[in-house]
């Protein structure tokens, strides 16, 4: 076969497989225009008055030419029981660049933006702008490609103003989305958190689908009134989340989900088995549902400005969430962090696990202060990054500790407690003799092209620092070693220096404006 007849065969098939499959109706677009939206501050839009398109919700939901285990099961399931195609949209924002294929899920409603909102960008990239009145599905297979700043969706919603508050929104609103890592899991792990709110996945274009199969198959699969309850409750997206975890390749017992092997901050499709995925949701009672954990901070040691740089530690606190970054000098940090506002939607009584999913478990202790373990101290210790994760052997730059609640039946999906470090700094901490503590005796600034920089949360400069202390461990002074080879001495008693940031080619380059 000729090249161009390759091509016209490859075309005609590409056209016949996103045809419906005769018999069956395609389903109704849902369409969204910008009078539809009313404005709730900084954050976005809701959609209250949009409304979810009925149809025939006994139509199939899974095309009849699908013989995969998870589809055979699905559509065993509906006819034992009779049930109908479950409430949800399929939101896809990269305008069909990695689209599930409409003949795949015939009965799936799908969003359709208006001009307006086209024109604006609003159907395109990082979700979460616009919460809907009935649960999203949806995926961008795009990413960010500035030299610079470029990053995957994912990262960009942890990094970005607002992007941990919508994502937390789309969360416990029944979305959930899935964004390829793009080039921010590749040899090393460029996120600055983990967290449940999305699915990130291994790879670029197109590998966000596998995992969207697996939830629109997994969401048909659970009985009508639990699907109606999670509806209820919000619990959808937390819910799937724990299906998808509890059910990966080599997840088999309820010890194996309290590893980091469950709880990766991004997914290969080869984790994914979504036979198990259905048939654990078909078997998911309604009194069963565990909660979403809820956290807060109640003490800690991180500060609003740290280091040199005067920036904060604190890089976002969401109540599934919360992220830190190890900027100030200190050897170690502490926390108390409590799970006290989460709430088993049937009422059960509640034990929480708190368990070190990445980092060094030896330099992370925590201690529960009660006894269902709704409280907890977590005591830190600097470490030496970047660490090899076993499970892929990535270079990863963070502590990970994933909070669970278990009622009794099933384990909630994970809330993260995330410490990340400026690996490109070179530290070295000693132990000293003399004041039984162990202090910072250098740090080097200049390494501003190393793997886990990321400029829109670092800075680099152009020296290293030597510390010197007194008996007692307190700062005298310090050594700087400047790029031409010149040494500068600063007594720790000395004015307080003001320091400044630049543009550079790999960031913002901190500068030292006075002379002292």
């Amino acid at each position: 076969m000729n090249d161009r007849k390759t091509v016209f065969y490859l075309c005609l098939l590409a056209f016949l497989s996103a045809l419906p499959v005769a018999g069956l109706r395609a389903a109704e677009n849902i369409n969204i225009l910008r009078e539809d939206l009313k404005q709730i501050g900084p954050l976005g839009w809701i959609a209250p008055n949009i409304t979810f398109p009925i149809g025939d919700l006994t139509s199939p939901w899974v095309t009849p030419t699908d013989e995969t285990p998870s589809a055979v099961l699905v559509r065993r399931l509906q006819l034992k029981h009779g049930g109908r195609n479950p409430v949800v949209a399929y939101d896809n924002r990269d305008r069909a660049h990695s689209e599930v294929a409409r003949n795949k899920f015939p009965s799936l409603p799908r969003l359709q933006y208006g001009p307006e909102l086209q024109n604006a960008n609003i159907d395109f990239g990082l979700a979460g702008q616009i919460i809907y009145p009935f649960p999203v599905i949806g995926n961008s297979s795009t990413a960010g490609t500035h030299w610079l700043t470029g990053r995957s969706q994912a990262r960009l919603g942890m990094t970005g103003n607002g992007g941990p508050a919508r994502a937390y929104l789309t969360y416990s609103n029944n979305h959930i989305y899935m964004y390829p890592e793009h080039r921010d899991h590749d040899g090393a792990d460029m996120f600055p958190a983990n967290w449940p709110y999305m699915v990130i996945s291994q790879g670029s274009s197109g590998s966000d689908r596998p995992f969207l199969e697996a939830f629109f198959m997994t969401i048909a699969a659970l009985p009508e009134e639990t699907r109606k309850f999670l509806r209820e409750q919000k619990l959808l997206a937390p819910t799937l989340q724990m299906i998808l975890r509890r059910n990966l390749a080599g997840i088999y017992k309820r010890e194996a989900y309290y590893t980091a092997r469950a709880h990766p901050t991004v997914f290969s499709k080869e984790q994914l088995a979504p036979e198990r995925m259905v048939a654990f949701a078909a078997d998911l009672k309604l009194g069963d549902i565990p909660p979403m954990v809820r956290l807060k901070v109640e003490e800690e040691s991180f500060n609003k400005l740290a280091g040199l740089g005067g920036m904060s530690e604190k890089l976002f606190d969401t109540p599934s969430a919360i992220a830190r970054i190890w900027r100030g000098h200190q050897y170690r940090q502490d926390m108390v962090v409590s799970a006290v506002d989460t709430k088993d939607p049937n009422g059960r009584d509640l034990r929480f696990e708190w368990v070190v999913l990445r980092g060094d478990p030896e330099r992370v202790k925590i201690t529960l202060l009660d006894g269902p373990g709704t409280r907890a101290r977590i005591e830190m210790q600097w470490q030496n990054m970047p660490l090899s994760v076993p499970q892929n052997d990535i270079l990863s730059h963070r502590i990970d500790i994933g909070v669970f609640a278990f009622n009794g039946m099933h384990d909630s999906a994970p809330a993260f407690i995330s410490v990340s470090f400026p690996t490109h700094q070179k530290r070295i901490y000693e132990n000293s003799n003399a004041s039984g503590r162990v202090l910072l005796t250098s740090v080097d600034y200049t390494n501003g092209q190393a793997p886990h920089f990321d400029p829109r949360l670092h800075w680099w400069a152009d020296w290293r620092d030597e510390f010197e202390y007194d008996t007692d461990g307190e700062l005298v002074g310090w050594r700087r070693m400047q790029p031409d080879g010149t040494t500068k001495i600063h007594a720790a008693d000395a004015p307080p220096a003001r320091y400044d940031f630049e543009k550079s080619q790999y960031g913002p380059r901190l500068v030292r404006r006075d002379t002292q």
